[in-house]
């Protein structure tokens, strides 16, 4: 990542995209670890749409 790589952008993009599914998930059911969950792929995704820029 550091080197900034060929396909750097492309696993960012695609990092963000699961996290941002796996959140749609958690986020559908009531449990306290769902929501933990749902927070924490949310922040991650985050993060990879910054590396992407």
């Amino acid at each position: 990542m550091v080197a900034e790589g060929p396909l750097t952008k492309e696993y960012c993009r695609l990092c963000a995209e699961i996290c941002e599914w796996c959140a749609e998930q958690c986020e559908q059911h009531d449990h306290d670890h769902c929501k933990a969950c749902a927070e924490s792929c949310i922040a991650c995704a985050q993060e990879c749409r910054k590396l992407m820029a």
